[in-house]
């Protein structure tokens, strides 16, 4: 009941899941993701356990199909389920099974790979990962967001919209970015309000936290200051609106 990309930036190793479902709060259940680690996402019939020891599996260096092969031989109801992930290094793989609801399926492709259930119709995946990879020069937040605005455009969830959620991690053990809206009208549409909104300020702020390399992080806050005064000073300039009414990303 939910579609959903995962994949790897080839030029900085971040790693991405973005979702989409008619489904209430499909963010806390489908992505799960590790620096340094991995990325899953578990959807159909969800498994959380396909998640955490899938990364756990991830993190002791096994390999995607390999880990698919170990989770889905000890449960009896792998069959409704629909797993896919990738790893550090961007190696991938998925699984869909046999019981999940029509048009069920997905799509590996190099750092990047798209599933989903219980669709309209094959479109959806298509439509997602072509988007994605014509996108290759755009920050990796809106490559995500604006490749599940052609698969939402190309039939999505075949019951309808109810929820979705982008989460990407860089290098340490917590997210970067983690947003998503867990009932709305519009879920898509929101998640671009809100990337808009962290840009304004929050992503300047999660410049500063402290990672492994620098556990001090940055305290001083005169740089981000400097960075959010300009960003407003030119939005009043070009006489945008502010973030928090932000139009959205166009697909391609």
């Amino acid at each position: 009941m939910t579609w959903s990309i995962v994949a790897r930036d080839p030029q900085t190793g971040h790693l991405g899941v973005a979702v989409a479902s008619r489904f209430f709060a499909v963010g806390a259940a489908v992505p799960h993701i590790r620096g340094r680690v991995g990325a899953i996402a578990t959807q159909a019939f969800v498994s959380p356990l396909y998640g955490t020891d899938g990364l756990a599996l991830l993190a002791e260096g096994r390999s995607p199909e390999e880990i698919i092969s170990l989770l889905t031989t000890r449960d009896d109801g792998c069959q409704q389920r629909q797993l896919h992930l990738i790893d550090r290094a961007g190696r991938n793989a998925a699984f869909t099974g046999s019981k999940c609801v029509e048009w069920a399926g997905h799509i590996v492709n190099e750092n990047v790979s798209v599933a989903g259930n219980m669709l309209a119709g094959p479109q959806v995946i298509a439509e997602t990962l072509r988007v994605y990879n014509a996108l290759a020069d755009a920050p990796f937040a809106e490559r995500l967001l604006v490749a599940m605005d052609a698969g939402e455009a190309a039939g999505g969830d075949k019951r309808g919209k109810q929820s979705a959620a982008l989460v990407i991690y860089r290098d340490q053990d917590y997210p970067w970015l983690d947003i998503r809206a867990d009932d709305h009208a519009d879920p898509l549409r929101e998640l671009h309000r809100l990337y808009a909104v962290a840009q304004e300020r929050f992503l300047h702020v999660a410049e500063t936290m402290p990672t492994r390399e620098n556990p001090h992080g940055l305290t001083d806050r005169t740089e981000i200051d400097r960075k959010i005064a300009a960003l407003e000073a030119t939005r009043v300039a070009e006489g945008r609106p502010s973030p928090s009414f932000a139009t959205p990303l166009k697909p391609v």
